[in-house]
């Protein structure tokens, strides 16, 4: 596989108390299996579509204090020490110091100027996804943040993106890209009327599903909660869903689109 430039989405994982509970609640609803849990690195299961890695799961490590689940977001790096220096240079944290996983690669874990974590991961064995963007993989992010100028400086000045923005008075929305067509990571301002001031800032993570009803509904019967959606859109029908430990993704339904393309500046 051809290495992704720095600054592209490359993987995801959560940590859950209840694993079980999450693989059987996400094979239920994108139709995941799961390899074998990994006891030399804190049990961490890899989650596939079709035989291809898609996601990781992973509980708690011993006599941590119990985290809220959720997606992160991990981005490409050739160097992830330089790039955990350019997040400090950058007003971010390093909440987790550059370190080797094995032969799988090395990651270390930070936080924005506004608190949004995310991973870097520098690809070893472990490359990142192996499939995407069809039913059961992963297919978009998106920066959710109250203070989208301190976010936006952050990315660029990290992964170099260029971004635009989306001509629609109603949203501040913008795309970055690393210098082609192609965007490669969304930002949405959070407004007071849409999230409350409990919601923290955080990445959204989209997962294709071949038909996005149908997978609000299964996660529904099966202890998740709904949190907007379906809704259609240009880029395809998809809805917000907490999954039975809390932990926010959405569903997008790629082929399933409607109404004209926004236009981007």
């Amino acid at each position: 596989m051809a290495a992704r430039p720095e600054g592209t989405p490359i993987w995801t994982d959560a940590m859950f108390t209840d694993v079980e509970g999450a693989k059987k609640f996400y094979a239920e609803v994108l139709g995941w299996t799961f390899g074998e849990s990994s006891s030399e690195f804190g049990n961490y299961t890899t989650a596939y579509k079709n035989g291809k890695a898609v996601a990781a799961v992973v509980p708690p490590m011993p006599g941590q204090d119990t985290p809220q689940s959720a997606w992160c977001l991990y981005f490409s790096s050739p160097d992830v020490a330089a790039t955990a220096e350019k997040i400090g240079n950058s007003g971010g944290t390093v909440v987790m110091d550059p370190m080797r996983v094995g032969d799988f690669g090395s990651m270390c874990l930070a936080q924005d100027p506004t608190g949004i974590l995310f991973g870097v991961w520098q690809p070893g064995s472990h490359e990142g996804f192996e499939l995407e963007g069809e039913a059961g993989s992963f297919a978009w992010a998106e920066v959710f943040t109250r203070e989208p100028d301190t976010s936006d400086a952050f990315l660029t000045s990290v992964f170099g993106y260029g971004a635009k923005k989306m001509l629609d008075e109603h949203v501040d929305y913008k795309v970055f890209d690393l210098g082609g067509e192609q965007p490669i990571l969304g930002r949405m301002t959070m407004t007071p009327e849409d999230f409350p001031e409990e919601v923290r800032p955080y990445i959204q993570i989209y997962f294709a599903v071949d038909n996005c009803d149908q997978a609000v509904e299964k996660a529904e019967k099966l202890g998740g909660q709904k949190v907007f959606g379906p809704m259609g859109s240009p880029f395809g029908r998809f809805a917000a869903i907490l999954d039975p430990q809390g932990a926010a993704f959405a569903v997008i339904d790629l082929t399933t689109t409607e109404g004209e393309m926004p236009e981007m500046v």
